[in-house]
């Protein structure tokens, strides 16, 4: 079974070859430009489904495949008429890309159990606050934890949004996924933002982490260098159409998508931990 598979896919590629890539790609694509992020809790697993990366390669190159989804959303966003934070994310950038470089060996010291505990609850926090807002119920301050005035104060934007920022850069570049799916709810409750500029903002703060974390697992060899290039290929038009996508959402169906995605994703981690255990 294992030559067969070999055989079809190539050390580097992917059964059903480059149609399966290429639209594996636009998926992914899809998948992060209308949530901001989350296009790596698709990659893993359909790339562990379909390939016989080992798991450093496999995560490797989920990380390489989501510059084209930062790169290309931030700039849909920015050219369809969307709105980008650099208030609070700009410190959630420099966060992020230390968090990328430094936080990740740190992180990964922590029990996997513990953090994807943390990032489950994250979700469902997520899902409630995205649910209320679906339904039209503010019981945040403005939408978020802290009054309009202290969340745009540069006393309490810039030291939050940094630490935030190396915490959910170093989970992204430890886990391989979900980096996203944290930020935009803590553009959201921390800093007051509505979905469709945290969405933005989420792809801003993770361009510079995509690339960084391309280069980095390229030198380490840590990436399938031709299938990433294949990914960031398909993922270009996928990303265009989500981000519009969601900008053409109103604020309501857009809160209420966010929430059935953000509960998929909390339920299959709940089931995977499970599945884990049993085992």
């Amino acid at each position: 079974m294992s030559e067969s598979v070999t055989a079809t896919t190539g050390t580097d590629g992917m059964r059903g070859g480059v149609p399966a890539e290429l639209g594996v790609g636009a998926v992914g694509g899809l998948i992060g430009g209308l949530f901001g992020g989350g296009s790596g809790v698709f990659y893993v697993p359909t790339l562990e489904r379909l390939t016989t990366l080992s798991r450093p390669r496999l995560h490797g190159t989920a990380t390489a495949a989501n510059t084209t989804v930062m790169a290309v959303g931030v700039a849909t966003f920015a050219l369809v008429g969307g709105h980008l934070d650099f208030h609070a994310g700009l410190g959630m950038l420099v966060g992020a890309s230390c968090g990328g470089l430094f936080g990740a060996a740190l992180l990964l010291r922590a029990s996997d159990v513990v953090l994807r505990w943390l990032f489950v609850s994250v979700l469902l926090i997520s899902v409630v606050k995205l649910v209320l807002d679906a339904a039209g119920v503010s019981v945040l301050h403005g939408g978020g934890v802290v009054s309009t005035d202290t969340a745009q104060a540069w006393a309490y934007v810039v030291p939050i949004s940094v630490v935030c920022g190396v915490l959910i850069g170093a989970w992204a570049a430890a886990m391989g996924l979900g980096g996203g799916l944290l930020a935009v709810p803590v553009l959201m409750m921390l800093f007051g933002l509505d979905l469709h500029t945290a969405i933005g903002t989420s792809l801003l703060m993770f361009l510079p982490n995509s690339i960084i974390g391309w280069i980095m697992h390229a030198r380490h060899g840590t990436a399938a260098a031709r299938l990433s290039v294949m990914l960031n290929l398909g993922a270009l038009p996928g990303t265009v159409i989500g981000a519009s996508f969601a900008l053409v959402l109103n604020s309501r169906v857009l809160s209420g998508v966010y929430a059935c995605f953000c509960l998929f994703v909390a339920v299959r981690e709940l089931a995977r931990m499970r599945s884990a255990r049993s085992l």
